[in-house]
């Protein structure tokens, strides 16, 4: 058996990473995100790099620190409301952005993972998603074709994981990193327990582990909240009533 598991998020990266590289990042908002991978790539100083991820993190954690450091050229995403540095170098024209509606951000990167190179979708048909994309008709309906999208490297977070690296992820967190996990050249995953071999639940792993080139448990999960949300006493107790 390859020896998979890593001593930390640096070795789990060693030999992996380049200038220009395409990075795929796991994670929803703040959830599910690979922190520990993400502060690596930070230290490594790695630049002008094409990030495809649901969001970019925020102004001083997530995706947002590589942000900061002047490391990402390019983003491929479909929510970036939470990031003002986002804002600012996209409308001053240092970030370039690839806008994508969620579900077909999400369906790209399924596609990239199964080797189906294209597809067609009704979403965005007739909006500025479909500029310079082909049209096709089909039963009567108008589809865009959206291509697949595959990285240089995959990174994602889980909530356990084994030696032979199959992983099992816990509620939110299942966003955007099963479908990642299958779409990278090499895919590196961090997880919050690092179990013996035979001792997850063949039923509860979603990503087998022959997805998976190298694991680690990850040394610490910050688990920020990303808009905190909460009602008054006053409002709590009347809705009681």
């Amino acid at each position: 058996m390859v020896e998979k598991v890593a001593s930390s998020a640096q070795t789990a990266l060693a030999g992996l990473l380049f200038d220009g590289m395409t990075i795929m990042a796991g994670g929803f908002g703040l959830c599910g995100i690979p922190e520990n991978l993400i502060a690596a790539i930070r230290a490594a100083g790695v630049k002008d790099l094409t990030v495809i991820s649901n969001n970019c993190g925020i102004d001083d954690f997530g995706l947002g620190v590589l942000l900061a450091g002047g490391q990402i050229r390019k983003m491929i995403s479909s929510y970036v409301g939470e990031n003002k540095l986002f804002e600012q170098l996209y409308l001053s024209g240092e970030l370039e952005l690839e806008f994508n509606p969620q579900g077909t951000l999400a369906e790209r990167i399924r596609a990239g993972g199964a080797g189906i190179p294209a597809f067609f979708t009704k979403t965005g048909v007739g909006t500025l998603v479909a500029e310079g994309k082909e049209v096709r008709e089909f039963d009567g309906e108008l589809y865009v074709m959206e291509r697949a999208l595959k990285a240089d490297l995959s990174i994602v977070k889980a909530w356990k994981g084994d030696a032979e690296g199959n992983l099992v992820y816990r509620k939110t967190a299942r966003n955007f990193n099963p479908m990642m996990a299958t779409a990278g050249k090499t895919t590196v995953a961090e997880v919050e327990q690092l179990v013996p071999v035979g001792s997850l639940d063949p039923d509860s792993i979603v990503t087998p582990g022959v997805f998976v080139d190298r694991i680690f448990q990850g040394s610490h999960f910050e688990k920020r909240i990303e808009r905190v949300t909460t009602r008054t006493r006053a409002a709590a107790a009347k809705e009681e009533v």
